[in-house]
C-alpha cells in the first residue's frame, strides 16, 4: 500500500498526502493527555498541541462521544474505555496472556517486583507488571516508555539493532541527552553524552555475550534491576524481556546477579517452553457495528462530531487475539468501514508508528506505541476511581446520595469506598472508609446474598431507605455494590423500585463496562 510522501523544509518526513489529518489530531490529543497524567484543561491542550481551540473542542467532543474522554467544564480527562486501544495491541501480542502468570509466580517466589517489557524503537515499554505491596513500591506503569540506555532490558534489545537503529538512537541522544522526552522517569544526571553512550555500547556488548543485563541505579538512585531475554522459539529473536526490580536497601546490583539471576533464568526457560507449546489462537470476535454507530453520531451531532477521527480509531480495535496481522480487507471487514477509509487510516497509523508491515505480505501489525494512547495513567486505576464519575452522574439524576461499597474481609460489614452526597438540607452521610453492618444495608445484602437488587426499609436507621444492585467483574463475580439512600419522607419503597432501580441498574452497567475494559490486562483494586 504505497503512499506518496512529502518532506518539510527541514528535510523531515511529512505526513503522506493520504493521511487523515483529523485522526492525527486526535492521536496528538490522546498523547498529550497521557503525558499529562490523564487530565488537562482544554486551554492547555490547545497550547500543547498547537491546534486551534475550536479544533480541540471538536476533537475532545468526539472522543467524549466515543467514551474515551470525559469533559467536565473546561477540563478533559481520559476514561477507562480508551484502554480498549491498548488492549487490542496486548491481545494481538499474546505475551501478557501467555507469560503473565509466570511473571506473577516469580514475583511471589522472589518477593520482588517482576515485569515484562518489549522494544519500541530505541526505547522499551512494559506490557506486564507483578508488583509487591510495600511502603516503597518499585514498578512502572504498563505502557510507560523508557529510554533503552537507562534500563536493564535496553541492552538486550540493542544487541539486535541494525546500523540504522544505532544511528537513530545516537540522533535522539544528541537531541535529548538527559531523556527529558521520557516523562515516566526523572532526567538523567549531568554527564557527558559520550560517557553515557560508551557505557551503553559496553553494556550492549556484555548483554549480547552473556545473555543478561543489569541496571545499577541508572533510572534513579536506589533502583536496581536484572533482566533476561525471552526468545521466540520460532525465530530465535527476543520476544520480550523478563525484568526483576529491587531497591538497594534489599539488594545490590551484584546481589541481584549472584542470587536472583539464576532463578530468573529458570523462570525464563519455563516461559520459552510455554511459548513453544502455545496453541494457535482462535480469532476472537471483531468489533461490531462501529461504522454504523459513527454515522449515526455524525447525524446527531453534526460538525461537533469528527467522523473521520472516530472511524480511524475503530481501525485499531480490529486487532486482537488471533488477529495480530491483518490485511486491508480484514480490517475493512472487521470494522465495517469502506476499504478506502480503512486504507487511509492504516497509512496514517503507519506514519505515526502505531502499525507496521506484518510478516505475511500486505498485512499490518499493531506496535507497542499504541500503548501511548491513554494506557499508562489508567493502568493503575481502582474501582472507586472508575465509579466516581458514574456515582456523581447518578446523584445528579436521582437527587439522592449514592455510594459504592465492598464487603470487609470478615464478611459481616460493608465498607464505603466511594460516594456522592445529595444536595439536600437533610441528606444521607456517606463517608468513604466508614463501615456498616452488612445485614442492615441494601449494599450488604446484595454482596452477601446476590440477586438482582435489594431494598432495605428503615432497618439500619429510622427514616433511612436504601436500594442497591451488584457490580460484577469480568468473570461475573459480584465484587461490589452500588446503592442509593434516601429519607423515607421523600420516596416510598415502591417509588424507589420504580424510579431509582432502573437508574441504578444503568449505572452499574456503565461501571462494569469500564471495569471489564480496565481489568483485561491490569489488576484493578476494589478499594
Amino acid at each position: 500500500m504505497p503512499a506518496k510522501m512529502t518532506t518539510t523544509p527541514e528535510g523531515e518526513t511529512a505526513a503522506p498526502e493520504e493521511a487523515v489529518v483529523p485522526l492525527m489530531r486526535g492521536v496528538a490529543v490522546l498523547r498529550q493527555l497521557t503525558g499529562a497524567g490523564g487530565a488537562m484543561r482544554l486551554s492547555e491542550l490547545e497550547r500543547a498541541t498547537g491546534l486551534a481551540r475550536s479544533t480541540v473542542d471538536r476533537v475532545t467532543a468526539t472522543l467524549a462521544r466515543m467514551g474515551y474522554v470525559r469533559l467536565d467544564g473546561r477540563d478533559a480527562a481520559l476514561t477507562p474505555r480508551v484502554m480498549e486501544l491498548g488492549n487490542a495491541y496486548l491481545a494481538a501480542l499474546r505475551l501478557p496472556s501467555l507469560l503473565g502468570a509466570r511473571a506473577d509466580a516469580l514475583a511471589d517466589e522472589l518477593d520482588e517486583s517482576v515485569s515484562l517489557a518489549v522494544a519500541d524503537r530505541d526505547g522499551i515499554r512494559f506490557i506486564h507488571q507483578a508488583t509487591r505491596r510495600r511502603a516503597m513500591s518499585l514498578s512502572f506503569r504498563i505502557g510507560d516508555l523508557l529510554p533503552a540506555e537507562r534500563t536493564a532490558p535496553g541492552p538486550l534489545f540493542a544487541a539486535d539493532w541494525t546500523e540504522t537503529d544505532w544511528a537513530a538512537w545516537r540522533a535522539r541522544r544528541a537531541a535529548d541527552p538527559q531523556s527529558r522526552t521520557f516523562p515516566a522517569i526523572p532526567p538523567a544526571p549531568h554527564r557527558t553524552p559520550d560517557e553515557d553512550d560508551e557505557d551503553f555500547v559496553r553494556r550492549t556488548r556484555h548483554a549480547a555475550a552473556e545473555g543478561w543485563s543489569l541496571d545499577d541505579q541508572l533510572i534513579e538512585p536506589g533502583l536496581v534491576a536484572v533482566s533476561v531475554p525471552v526468545r521466540d522459539p520460532a525465530t530465535g529473536r527476543v520476544a520480550c524481556v523478563a525484568n526483576v526490580v529491587s531497591h538497594t536497601s534489599r539488594h545490590t546490583a551484584a546481589d541481584l546477579r549472584d542470587t536472583l539471576l539464576p532463578r530468573l533464568r529458570a523462570a525464563v526457560r519455563t516461559m520459552e517452553s510455554d511459548l513453544r507449546h502455545a496453541p494457535t489462537p482462535a480469532p476472537g470476535p471483531p468489533p461490531a457495528g462501529l461504522a454504523l454507530w459513527t454515522g449515526a453520531s455524525k447525524q446527531e451531532l453534526g460538525r461537533g462530531f469528527v467522523e473521520s477521527l472516530a472511524r480511524g480509531l475503530t481501525v485499531l480495535t480490529a486487532f486482537g487475539e488471533g488477529r495480530s496481522e491483518l490485511t486491508l480487507t480484514d480490517v475493512a471487514k472487521a470494522t465495517g468501514l469502506a476499504r478506502a477509509t480503512a486504507r487511509r487510516a492504516l497509512i496514517t497509523y503507519e506514519h505515526l508508528g502505531l502499525v507496521t508491515p506484518g510478516a505475511p505480505p500486505r498485512t499490518f501489525a499493531p506496535t507497542p506505541r499504541i500503548l501511548s494512547l491513554g494506557f499508562p495513567p489508567l493502568s493503575r486505576t481502582t474501582l472507586p476511581r472508575i465509579a466516581g464519575p458514574h456515582l456523581a452522574a447518578l446523584a445528579q439524576r436521582v437527587h439522592e446520595s449514592t455510594a459504592l461499597a465492598v464487603l470487609t474481609e470478615e464478611g459481616d460489614e460493608i465498607q464505603y469506598t466511594a460516594g456522592v452526597a445529595a444536595q439536600h438540607l437533610m441528606s444521607v452521610d456517606v463517608t468513604v472508609g466508614s463501615r456498616r453492618p452488612a445485614r442492615l444495608t441494601a449494599t450488604g445484602r446484595v454482596l452477601r446474598l446476590g440477586g438482582d437488587h435489594a431494598l432495605v426499609d428503615e432497618e439500619l436507621e429510622q427514616g433511612l431507605r436504601s436500594i442497591a444492585v451488584p457490580v460484577h467483574d469480568r468473570t461475573g463475580r459480584v465484587v461490589a455494590a452500588v446503592g442509593v439512600a434516601t429519607h423515607a419522607a421523600r420516596r416510598t419503597a415502591e417509588e424507589c423500585v420504580r424510579d431509582i432501580l432502573p437508574e441504578l441498574a444503568a449505572t452499574a452497567s456503565l461501571m462494569e463496562s469500564d471495569l471489564h475494559v480496565a481489568s483485561r490486562f491490569t489488576p484493578v483494586p476494589l478499594s
